[in-house]
């Protein structure tokens, strides 16, 4: 019998992951391929013009967008509360040091949102253009593509102290990103999975800079990590100083502007820019799947693709839930 301390809050917890996934289930069902067809037919097609734009003049806007989708799921769900602006005496989310300076392509969502508002005033939700942004980049980098359902609505909250409660921090080890990933409804493969982005987008110093100096009192340096990669990003980031410089390094260095599976190869290589990257090949738990997926590179891009669209029902607002933001930087008046 299941009588012990240890046996409840087991099961706690898999009765509260049971219920994530009964609501997550209800929400998903409210969104649907194609949401805009009559009502605002040409929305996609904008955003997708938007995000080409904006990626062929620089493509480390696609990892941008990427990331800042992401962040806007795991923090209150796919709202749009990550495009909300600070209003006095209220930082918003954008203000977390998890998303600045860091966090990238805001200008790419306003763009895009002007010119639907013209066309289809206060039809198509701020959330939903951000998650059409994330899939055209992955398009437009990688030749990853797939239907996004929509029909999110826009949050009216965002605030300051909630990124870094929600967000993976990079000095997280396999079993916490299991964890973290779980409490959104995402498995151990798509956490895997989804953690393919990071083979284009650029990384600060100061995420990984203890691996390089400071790893723990045997080892200055994680003994974990190819040393001649390690050479090379000791050339990029000198050790940390009080002089407030903090340089970017990409996530993954043979193909950086590419969406591909390459970074898992990196993995196996012990080239993993973070510690929450390489984990990922030296946890049992998920070593098959990295190998599995620095193999067959298309069968990735399927999965990735899945990932993403039920990473885009994390705890959506729906119906009459939120509102239609007219400018994704600010709620609507009332």
């Amino acid at each position: 019998m299941m009588s012990s301390v240890g046996g409840r809050e087991k099961m706690a917890t898999i009765f509260f992951c049971i219920m994530l996934f009964l609501a997550t289930l209800v929400s998903a069902a409210s969104l649907k391929v194609g949401f805009y067809k009559s009502s605002c037919p040409s929305a996609e097609m904008i955003v997708r013009k938007a995000v080409n734009k904006a990626v062929s003049k620089n493509p480390g806007l696609a990892a941008g967008l990427i990331r800042m989708h992401f962040h806007d799921c795991f923090v209150r769900g796919c709202d749009g509360s990550v495009l909300l602006d600070s209003t006095p005496g209220n930082p918003s989310e954008k203000e977390s040091p998890v998303n600045n300076p860091s966090l990238r392509g805001f200008e790419v969502i306003d763009e895009a949102k002007a010119e639907i508002e013209a066309q289809c005033p206060q039809i198509v939700s701020c959330a939903d253009v951000l998650a059409f942004a994330a899939r055209d980049s992955a398009y437009k980098v990688g030749g990853i593509n797939y239907a996004v359902p929509s029909g999110r609505r826009d949050g009216r909250v965002s605030l300051k102290d909630e990124p870094t409660l929600h967000l993976p921090p990079p000095v997280f080890n396999a079993e916490q990103l299991e964890e973290n990933f779980a409490r959104k409804g995402l498995s151990l493969d798509e956490m895997v999975t989804l953690s393919g982005a990071h083979s284009i987008g650029v990384s600060h110093c100061s995420s990984f800079s203890n691996r390089l100096y400071s790893f723990n009192a045997t080892h200055p340096q994680d003994p974990s990590m190819d040393p001649e990669f390690a050479r090379h990003l000791k050339t990029k980031c000198p050790p940390p100083s009080n002089t407030g410089s903090d340089p970017t390094v990409s996530l993954e260095i043979q193909t950086p502007n590419r969406l591909d599976n390459k970074y898992f190869k990196d993995l196996k290589n012990h080239r993993g820019l973070l510690t929450s990257d390489q984990t990922l090949f030296d946890s049992p738990s998920t070593k098959r799947m990295v190998k599995d997926n620095a193999r067959y590179g298309a069968n990735w891009g399927n999965k990735y693709a899945a990932a993403m669209v039920r990473m885009g029902t994390i705890d959506v607002l729906t119906g009459t839930k939120g509102e239609i933001r007219k400018n994704c930087r600010v709620v609507n008046y009332r």
